[in-house]
């Protein structure tokens, strides 16, 4: 058998596992230490500090729960959240994320390491994302081998898709979710190889965990029951399948409703029943087979046409019945949402206001996964070669991630996992066959030889690592000891062998020499070096900014940090009112309530779609409509972003037509959406913007005295491009009240009502010495006679 390269051979077979497991290790622990260090660009190019806007929501929740403990958080109450409603805190959150870094900060402080609560928010998604590369690479070896698995962890380890949501200060439930999700998968793998009830109840066990941290949860309730019923329609059923899928379910779904938030949820929704009716069919397969034992074949087959048959329809009535009382509730906007992407838009505009929540561009499939998106088809194809009970799992997972991450931007962090997973197989398998130093068997380097042909029909001819020699016409000796070795690491071997031309005048295929080898591993480990360039330059330009800080750079090149955002929040925590009422777009209440310490009217939660509209309507509506609303509700201050100094195209005039469309669909009588258009349909702020966008309470708060900046010149709006009327609006209702340094963010005072009973329009005339003319009375001559 020859060799491309000498291989050593006064090596033990125990130095040699000894060797690659403390390699292993080692290269477990440098992709764990690049997982962590990828995502500390923020805190390097910034500071330790808390990103976007749940975030802070949750940093806020898990401050409470390290002063004051669990118990206290369990039942907390929080008056200055969507006021004057308030918000019980305790039953409307997922407080597995809140619930581990508190573990943690306890654990630190009885070690007697005073670590700030803050740095562990920070840092603890950067942790976890070492424990989802190995999570990753403990599934990925079990689809194929331990190299696999290390290349599955390095690119999940620095993968944009992944890092993403990840960063050290993004501290949402994705940080620990993903490790959840990967490290469950693992165990239903490791449940159904094996048939262990232990592994299918440590799978129940981390699926309560993820029902607690994040609402993806259904994400895996309804992949393991697909992935059973696929086992089941394809006559895979075994008992390893029952023990696996009734433990997880059964354990999985008691403990999942101990969570308030979920409560009955998992066994009264329709997200839920799909779970629910592959554990009744399951049952039902049991039984079959029990009783196949007992009876003739004949009377089986009968007992089971008529039973499947009662049995089918009995449980369609009952779950049609079940629905139509109201026991289990329908499907909700959001799963429509991911069927129809239109749908959102027509009705829960709310939903589609969220940038998350569009569909996915295809620019950003490469940017998020860059060359893993080309190799991951090729993965899911070897997949398909062997088609083990996991390799179908693989399959299943792929098809349903990569649809929905078509579907929803949100949901590219799901995809990620098992394109890394997938990825590895592929490009595992290709360094496999060009690593081999095994070269095929040739005799006078024309036909195989009778030895060649003999050494072919033997298992020792095909190599373990898929070299890719294998000859042609093989015998069904030779296949049989493929499909036995491919097991354990022979798929590159197996795949070759089925994909080579068959026909006894063929050559023998297989790789000669080391210079064919050398050019394929350059160019793969070339692949490799740019995947590292392209995910550092994309974690560290794109996805390591947190969005209360801005950078820019000035002409010298240097960075330029904006810093409006706790310029403005730090303005209302020292110079308002601990009770003062604020009111601004949801989007900034989680920011305002956990930095300037003030009640906000809505936050981020958005559990209230009036309130939202409320405040949409206040924002769409002129002065004279908006004022009673304000004064309803206590607002003292009303906050605004506006980008239209510095170009920030993240400002609320960009986001005014969805605070219209959510007021138009609680008020469809006062505030229409075309009102905002010109008769061209077009959406503009210059002379040619329609009256309803120019009286808005949202235009006027934007461009006040914003044309003063320009001296006399032509103010431009950098973010639109349009020119800005010379005459601005003016306002009677509210006064300015603070304006950060780049006019990012801007705080209005609402006006007390005129002592003196007056409209404050004609108060405000008259304080600036503009009084009404009065009419002349009309004087009667008398005739001349």
């Amino acid at each position: 058998m020859p060799l491309a390269y000498a291989l050593p051979s006064n090596l033990s077979p125990a130095t040699v596992a000894n060797t690659s497991s403390l390699l292993r290790i080692i290269a477990l622990s440098l992709i764990s230490g690049a997982a962590i260090a990828s995502r500390l660009f923020a805190v390097i190019n910034f500071e330790s500090i808390i990103h976007e806007f749940d975030p802070w929501f949750n940093y806020r929740a898990t401050r409470v729960l390290a002063e004051k403990g669990f118990y206290e958080f369990w039942n907390w109450f929080d008056p200055t959240a969507w006021y004057p409603l308030g918000r019980v805190v305790g039953g409307t959150i997922y407080p597995g994320l809140m619930a581990t870094s508190g573990v943690i900060y306890n654990v630190l402080h009885a070690l007697h390491l005073p670590v700030d609560i803050r740095n562990i928010c920070v840092l603890l998604a950067p942790g976890f994302s070492a424990l989802t590369a190995w999570s990753t690479y403990m599934f990925t070896k079990e689809m194929k081998d331990e190299s696999a698995g290390l290349l599955a962890a390095a690119f999940i380890g620095i993968a944009p898709g992944y890092i993403s949501r990840s960063v050290a200060g993004s501290y949402d439930n994705e940080a620990i979710a993903i490790f959840l999700l990967m490290f469950t998968f693992y165990c239903w793998i490791k449940a159904l190889k094996t048939g262990s009830a232990f592994f299918g109840t440590l799978t129940a066990l981390f699926y309560f965990y993820m029902v607690a941290a994040w609402g993806g949860y259904a994400f895996i309730t309804n992949m393991i029951p697909l992935h059973a019923l696929t086992l089941i329609l394809m006559g895979r059923f075994s008992s390893r399948l029952y023990v696996a899928y009734s433990s997880w379910y059964a354990i999985g779904t008691l403990a999942s409703m101990q969570v308030p938030f979920v409560g009955f949820q998992p066994v009264r929704t329709s997200e839920h029943m799909a779970a629910l009716g592959v554990f009744g069919l399951l049952q039902i397969v049991a039984f079959a087979e029990l009783v196949r034992t007992h009876v003739s074949s004949k009377h089986f087959q009968s007992i089971l046409y008529g039973s499947v048959i009662v049995i089918g329809v009995l449980g369609a009535l009952a779950f049609a019945g079940l629905t139509y009382k109201g026991w289990i509730a329908p499907w909700t906007g959001r799963f429509y949402s991911l069927w129809d992407t239109g749908y959102a838009k027509k009705y829960i505009p709310i939903i589609a206001s969220v940038s998350e929540h569009q569909p996915t561009a295809w620019p950003s499939f490469f940017m998020d996964l860059q060359f893993l998106i080309f190799i991951f088809p090729a993965g899911v194809v070897l997949c398909f070669r062997e088609l083990r009970d996991e390799h179908v799992f693989v399959i299943i997972y792929a098809v349903v991630a990569s649809y929905f991450a078509g579907v929803m931007v949100r949901l590219m962090l799901t995809l990620t996992p098992v394109v890394c997973v997938a990825a590895a197989v592929a490009f595992s398998s290709l360094l496999d066959t060009y690593v081999d130093p095994v070269e095929p068997n040739v005799s006078n380097g024309a036909a195989p030889s009778a030895e060649a042909d003999a050494a072919a029909d033997s298992p020792a001819s095909i190599p373990s690592t898929g070299s890719g020699a294998t000859p042609t016409a093989p015998s069904k000796k030779a296949k049989k000891a493929v499909s036995a070795d491919s097991s354990s690491s022979g798929l590159a071997s197996g795949i070759v062998a089925a994909i080579s031309p068959s026909g006894k005048g063929d050559k023998p295929r297989g790789i000669f020499g080391l210079d064919t080898r050398a050019l394929v591993l350059v160019n793969a480990l070339g692949m490799l070096l740019f995947f590292v360039l392209h995910c550092t330059y994309v974690t560290s330009s794109a996805y390591s900014s947190p969005s209360v800080v801005l950078a820019s750079t000035n002409p010298d090149g240097s960075q330029h940090i904006i810093d409006d955002f706790r310029e403005a929040y730090y303005w209302l925590r020292q110079n308002t009112p601990k009770d003062a009422v604020v009111m601004s777009w949801w989007d900034y209440g989680y920011q305002i309530a956990g930095m300037a310490d003030r009640p906000t009217l809505v936050d981020n939660n958005t559990w209230n779609n009036t309130h939202i509209a409320t405040v949409g309507k206040a924002m769409s509506s002129s002065e004279e409509v908006a004022y009673p609303i304000l004064r309803k509700h206590d607002v003292d201050y009303v906050l605004v972003i506006f980008g239209g100094l510095i170009g920030y195209s993240g400002d609320d005039i960009n986001k005014f037509l969805w605070m219209v469309r959510i007021a138009q669909g609680v008020w469809p009588d006062e505030i229409q959406e075309p009102n905002y258009f010109t008769p061209k349909g077009e959406y503009r702020i210059d002379d040619a913007a329609p009256p309803a966008m120019k009286n808005s309470l949202m235009y006027k708060m934007s461009y006040y005295r914003f044309a003063d900046l320009f001296g006399g010149n032509q103010a431009v709006d950098r973010v639109r491009g349009q020119q800005v009327p010379k005459q601005g609006p003016t306002l009677d209702h509210l006064d300015e009240a603070f304006t950060s340094e780049n006019w990012i963010v801007r705080i209005y005072q609402v006006k007390k009502e005129d002592p003196l009973g007056r409209d404050l329009k004609s108060a405000n005339a008259f304080e600036q010495g503009k009084k009404r003319k009065k009419t002349k009375p009309l004087v009667r001559r008398k005739a001349v006679v």
